[in-house]
């Protein structure tokens, strides 16, 4: 599979998983509706990812070479 699509496909789990699997508000979580967990979590989840691609993109490690 290509990669591009891999990484699109990715992409969609957090979309589709907040229309199917967490459109409730019960139950909480550390004291917050489920809801807001959930797009919690995808804030950070998103930020390490972003941090794992930029390591592992061969663009970038040219680019800190030059």
């Amino acid at each position: 599979m290509n990669k591009k699509i891999f990484v699109f496909v990715l992409t969609l789990i957090p979309a589709f998983g907040s229309l199917v699997v967490i459109n409730r508000v019960e139950p909480y979580i550390l004291g917050l509706p489920f809801v807001l967990f959930w797009a919690i979590c995808w804030v950070g989840l998103t930020s390490l990812f972003l941090i794992i691609a930029n390591k592992l993109d061969p663009a970038s490690e040219e680019e800190e070479n030059i």
